[in-house]
């Protein structure tokens, strides 16, 4: 008989809440285009500004600054291809045209990406901006970097693999000091912690992915800053105030809303549960041979431990092991389509390859259990001594 599943993988992707599901079904025929003139028109374009000014109060932004998208990736090409062409078509007669991005070794691909992207094919220059040991990014190494020439900085808010939050609030202060626009990848902390608009932290643009927070996949936001320059890279259409043309997705728009909305009303609950279950979780595998906690010492997501071994453990068949025993985990970011590969974020904190491939990643949900983490760490504990014996 199969083990009873597990899933410690909400950092990946969570479920959708059927309060979300709800408050999408009435959209998900269609119904109306929000750009026509007739009633069906009117009545979609009514759901989509009231989706609006709902994030905008959540976010505590203004309605024209919210730009609805198919997710992180999205947004994070938008705002750093957008962002670093404006600044080079706005650059006065005379005056240097800042063509250096900077930006820190454990962003996600959809940054990193995305920023070699504008390097290779666009003539930009890129600084990457190493973190600590803990994988926290130091300010003042990245005020070194902030020198005249620079086009914009991006950091993440959250680490998506080890939970690390960033000095989030002293980075956008130093780039607002130096007149650089500072975007921040904010998809893992959505939901989870307060987001620097809520702050009221001098971001320039934020990207947020509702699947991470019990939302659609297929549905994000990014926050642009009032009278931004920024270029679309896609051309067709006038909506989304001419930043993100294309008929709107009302559904997604209205779910993602749905589901931050509730995400903020169960937030510091969550926040406390969770942050017990994962001290629980570690204290059940501490002693395991050769486990390293990776962001140790550091403030980070109260859902998310990251685990490393030394001592030769393969991390793909560790992963695949877990998965026979019923344990639904990841060894880092999801969008490495299946590979496991050396986390490039464990590699960057300065952990040697080998044990950068041997990882594991949990990250719990609103729906993990005390019997969960037990039964999980047993699992881990069990797959774990076996693995060892039979090398």
């Amino acid at each position: 008989m199969a083990p009873s599943r597990i899933y410690l993988d909400h950092n990946a992707t969570t479920s959708l809440d059927p309060a979300v599901r709800a408050a999408m079904e009435p959209w998900l025929g269609g119904g109306g285009n929000p750009s026509a003139i007739h009633a069906e028109g009117r009545r979609a374009r009514a759901a989509l500004d009231t989706a609006r000014d709902r994030a905008a109060a959540l976010l505590k932004a203004k309605p024209g600054e919210i730009v609805f998208t198919s997710g992180g990736t999205e947004g994070n090409n938008l705002a750093l291809r957008g962002l670093a062409r404006a600044r080079v078509s706005q650059s006065g007669r005379g005056a240097p045209v800042p063509r250096r991005i900077v930006t820190a070794a454990t962003e996600h691909h959809a940054v990193l990406e995305t920023c070699t992207a504008l390097r290779d094919e666009e003539g930009f220059a890129l600084e990457i901006v190493p973190v600590e040991a803990s994988g926290r990014l130091d300010p003042a190494r990245l005020a070194e970097a902030l020198k005249p020439g620079a086009a914009l900085v991006t950091a993440m808010t959250a680490n998506n693999e080890t939970g690390v939050l960033h000095p989030v609030a002293e980075i956008a202060a130093l780039a607002r000091a130096q007149g650089i626009p500072f975007h921040t990848d904010a998809v893992q902390s959505a939901g989870k912690e307060p987001l620097p608009t809520e702050l009221g932290l001098p971001v320039a643009t934020m990207a947020l992915a509702a699947h991470k927070f019990y939302g659609p996949l297929g549905a994000g936001l990014l926050y642009i800053e009032l009278g931004l320059p920024l270029v679309p890279f896609l051309r067709g259409g006038t909506q989304e105030n001419q930043r993100r043309p294309g008929t709107e997705n009302v559904a997604a728009a209205v779910g993602l809303v749905e589901a931050l909305a509730l995400a903020h009303e169960r937030r510091e609950a969550e926040h406390a549960r969770e942050a017990a279950l994962v001290a629980r979780l570690w204290e059940a595998l501490r002693a395991l041979p050769g486990i390293r906690r990776n962001g140790a010492g550091k403030a980070t997501l109260a859902n998310t431990l990251n685990v490393s071994f030394s001592g030769g453990l393969d991390g793909e068949n560790l992963l695949i092991s877990l998965d026979l025993e019923g344990l639904a985990l990841s060894s880092g970011s999801a969008c490495m389509v299946g590979a496991v590969k050396p986390s490039h974020v464990l590699l960057a904190m300065g952990l040697p390859e080998a044990e950068a491939r041997a990882v594991l990643r949990f990250s719990l949900g609103r729906g993990t259990t005390e019997a969960e983490i037990d039964e999980a760490a047993r699992r881990v504990v069990a797959v774990v001594a076996r693995q060892l014996k039979g090398r």
